[in-house]
């Protein structure tokens, strides 16, 4: 369930120009590890497939709802 770009286990940040999903190249993304229940893992790898939209865009996309969702600004600023 990651990009097959980045290691699981990596910490370094990795420039957004290397990601694509077209993303501000002034922007870094850092690899993360999560554990996600498998029917989750089944259904976002489906709609991924069927969509042809990378699971890691829908990942990043459920991370700003809930950011926004709980008031925490997802840039600028300090958490």
């Amino acid at each position: 369930m990651q990009d097959a770009s980045a290691s699981p286990m990596s910490s370094e940040a990795t420039p957004a120009s290397a990601d694509s999903n077209g993303s501000d190249a002034s922007e870094s993304v850092v690899s993360t590890h999560v554990l996600v229940p498998i029917e989750q893992v089944h259904k976002l790898r489906e709609l991924a497939r069927r969509t042809r939209i990378h699971q890691s865009e829908y990942l990043r996309e459920a991370v700003e709802d809930l950011l926004a969702k709980y008031g925490r600004p997802t840039t600028g600023g300090t958490p």
